[in-house]
């Protein structure tokens, strides 16, 4: 990678003296409004060196190893552009004081080429800028927001330049200030549309103080008329340079500081929805309508034209805004309702088909299908997660084709299916069954693999008038008997399976076993800042280490524990360590221990009368501040009424946080949101890991709407770089997932807070530049 070629003296003196010289600039026009004097030279001597100083400060950010190449690119171009304008302002100045009428002769060829070919080139290095993905809605607004201020540019221009300019019976001057005034209005669009778009690669703070260097190098000029009145040598450009030079400075140093500040070169702000710009662009249009109506200008109908114009612009930004924000609002409806890997309904619109088919007034059979695919654990830890959800797409799509237009084919979770299937008899359901594993037999190929499917389907038959829970845990049953079977193969509910039990039985009993004994443990997973990978905090997750089975996750044990009600003990259990954990690692590391510690919470816990009272005496033993903690809750516990809502008051008041697991999956609606007490949402794996294809992420809609509502966002199962940068790009700060750290025991955590300070992936540009 290059070096700064500018000596370390320079460093920190740019940006004062770059703000010396434009200070020095408007005090000598100024004073020489009030009484002229002589020599202009003077006057025109801060323009003359002040591209000095910016011109270094380009060459300084250029230079900077920790950019990326890209930013490093239009920084270089920069800097060939503020070349060719600095040689350009001389030109002017020298042929202004060497002209018999100052004020014609302030635009010369040698001027008009050297600042043309400065301009060009900061266009050319605008276009070469890499932007981040944006949808045809937000591209159409961004060229609409950029209209409009160039439109409000032109008519001042026109105002107070051209329009005299055209009064005048010298053409060339004419033709010479038409052509600026295109050349710079094309440049505050270009400038502008660049400003309000998603940027990865420049400092935000950077690419705004160009836009207003370059408006203010466009508006400047047309306020000579004035000045000349009282001096014919004085020119306001003589003080508005200065201040262009001093905004490029600016510039460059903001974009250092940044690339400075991120250890992955990186500087991209969160993308705005909102955007003051164009409706400042028609409150000025607006001032200059009402200034030439009172003064009785003649020149009023042109601005009555850009003042319809940019009113109109605006108006049809809104529209197209209203319009995005409610196929937003649309994905995120449907994303209660939906699993938003397969797309199939989830478990809120499943329960609610169910419920509904057996509430029908006609008597009429009713059966539930419960798919589970088998090994799918093998399929995830072998080949990757990546592989493992193209297989349940598939299989998905493979079920959701096995049934009528009335049924239902749902996905609960995991790699769990069931299918509601309405007015279908035992003999209607076999044949649906069958169909299912006619369609499960032949593999399925995901990402160059040929993946054989197994699954175990339980039925429960049924009639209207039954309870939808009695049904679903017989198909739960008769499910696990069919697992005993060899291959894909189903079997009916027959009370005998529930009378002799089944392993599943056997398992609840073991579990009850592993709680009062020793058998369970924690692992602690990481939450990182996506800024700089700093450690934030960790994530507390349970493990059941059996002693014939091995080491079973959660999905496995945790249905168990809450159909069984082991799960109050098993939740007092995780609290009880988690606690005592947090507690030690304060102890030995102190201020690098991380900042909060989230733990899982169940429906049923929530619903014990003590339990905020239990939370309460918890911190007192172990001395911890109740803001270390956040508990994380479901979206469907957030709207259970009653003791539920009392217990996420009465910890809120204590300063434990509040935090909803898996947002997306449930219940998000806007009202949730609202009325919830909680202070963070975490992102559900799914929408983390979704593919992009043109359409606004739902991840956006989220971080715009924990914004708005003042609620940190966490994203879980950030996978890879790529989805890193893009959280990073639509304003996640925070993340969890295999990219950063697994899941580990306490000891390797604390390993973890006593090593780098940072969980960051080195970027492959940074290690091989």
């Amino acid at each position: 990678m290059g070096t700064s070629t500018v000596p370390a003296g320079y460093r920190d003196r740019l940006l004062p003296a770059s703000g010396v010289i434009a200070a020095l600039a408007v005090l000598g026009v100024l004073a020489d409004y009030v009484h002229p004097f002589e020599p202009k030279l003077l006057l025109w001597l801060p323009s003359m060196i002040g591209p000095i100083v910016p011109f270094l400060a380009f060459l300084r950010t250029a230079g900077t190893p920790t950019l990326p190449d890209a930013t490093r690119r239009f920084w270089r171009h920069l800097t060939i552009a503020l070349g060719f304008v600095g040689i350009g302002v001389v030109a002017q100045a020298f042929e202004v004081l060497s002209a018999v009428d100052p004020a014609g002769g302030s635009t010369g060829p040698v001027m008009l080429a050297f600042c043309t070919a400065g301009v060009a080139t900061i266009m050319y290095a605008l276009f070469r800028l890499p932007l981040g993905d944006q949808t045809p809605g937000e591209l159409l607004r961004v060229f609409l927001d950029a209209g409009t201020v160039m439109i409000a540019a032109a008519v001042f221009v026109w105002h107070y330049a051209t329009r005299d300019a055209l009064n005048n019976a010298d053409h060339t001057a004419v033709y010479t200030s038409l052509f600026v005034t295109v050349i710079a209005l094309l440049a505050v669009f270009a400038v502008t549309k660049f400003v309000l778009s998603s940027h990865l690669y420049v400092h935000n703070g950077a690419l705004q103080a160009i836009a207003v260097a370059m408006l203010l190098g466009a508006l400047g000029p047309m306020f000579r008329q004035p000045f000349q009145a009282v001096d014919p040598q004085l020119m306001p450009d003589m003080a508005s340079t200065p201040i262009v030079f001093f905004l490029a400075t600016l510039a460059a140093g903001r974009q250092r500081q940044a690339g400075l500040g991120s250890r992955r070169g990186l500087v991209a702000r969160p993308r705005r929805s909102f955007s003051v710009v164009p409706y400042v662009a028609v409150a000025a249009v607006d001032g200059l309508l009402i200034a030439v109506t009172m003064s009785d200008d003649v020149d009023q109908p042109a601005v009555v034209a850009a003042a319809v114009l940019t009113t109109a612009l605006v108006v049809l930004r809104q529209l197209n805004a209203f319009r995005d924000n409610n196929r937003l609002l649309r994905r995120l409806d449907h994303g209660a309702t939906h699993d938003a890997l397969t797309q199939l309904p989830n478990r809120v619109l499943f329960h609610t088909r169910l419920q509904a088919a057996l509430g029908c007034v006609t008597d009429r059979p009713v059966a539930v299908a419960l798919i589970d695919l088998d090994d799918f654990k093998e399929v995830n830890d072998t080949l990757g997660h990546e592989v493992g959800d193209l297989l349940l797409v598939g299989v998905a799509r493979r079920l959701a084709g096995c049934v009528r237009a009335g049924d239902t084919v749902a996905r609960l979770g995991g790699d769990e299916f069931v299918v509601v299937l309405d007015d279908a008899d035992p003999a209607a359901a076999d044949l649906a069954a069958e169909r299912m594993m006619n369609a499960l037999s032949q593999p399925v190929y995901a990402d160059g693999h040929e993946l054989p499917i197994r699954a175990s389907i339980g039925i429960a038959d049924g009639r209207t008038g039954d309870e939808p829970s009695v049904l679903l845990r017989h198909a739960d049953i008769a499910m696990y008997a069919a697992k005993k079977l060899a291959g894909t193969a189903y079997l009916h509910y027959e009370p005998s399976m529930a009378a002799h039990g089944s392993e599943h039985a056997h398992l609840g009993a073991d579990l009850r076993e592993a709680i009062a004994g020793d058998q369970l443990f924690l692992l602690y997973q990481p939450i990182v800042s996506l800024d700089d990978g700093r450690i934030l905090g960790s994530e507390a997750l349970v493990r059941w280490a059996h002693p014939t089975r091995g080491t079973l996750a959660p999905d496995t044990f945790i249905p168990l524990a809450e159909r069984t009600g082991l799960i109050v003990p098993l939740g007092r259990w995780v609290m009880r360590t988690a606690f005592a954990q947090l507690a030690e690692w304060i102890a030995e590391h102190g201020e690098d221990t991380p900042g909060v510690l989230n733990v899982n919470v169940s429906a049923r816990d929530l619903r014990e009368p003590g339990f905020a009272d239990g939370v309460a005496a918890l911190l007192a033993q172990h001395r911890l501040a109740a803001d270390r903690i956040v508990l994380e809750i479901t979206e469907t516990m957030a709207l259970e009424p009653g003791q539920s809502i009392t217990n996420l008051h009465r910890l809120r008041s204590l300063g434990v946080r509040v935090s909803l697991d898996d947002f997306g999956t449930g219940h998000s609606t806007l009202t949730l949101l609202h009325d919830c007490p909680i202070d963070e949402i975490k992102l559900d794996r799914s929408f983390t890991q979704a593919r992009i294809d043109g359409r606004p992420p739902v991840a956006a809609a989220v971080i715009h709407l924990a914004q708005a509502l003042g609620l940190h966002a966490v994203a879980e199962g950030v996978e890879t770089a790529e989805q890193a940068e893009q959280l990073l790009a639509l304003g996640y700060t925070a993340a969890q997932g295999y990219h950063f750290a697994r899941p580990m025991p306490p000891a390797k955590f604390s390993e973890l807070l006593s090593g780098p300070t940072s969980l960051m992936p080195v970027p492959e540009w940074q290690m091989t530049g």
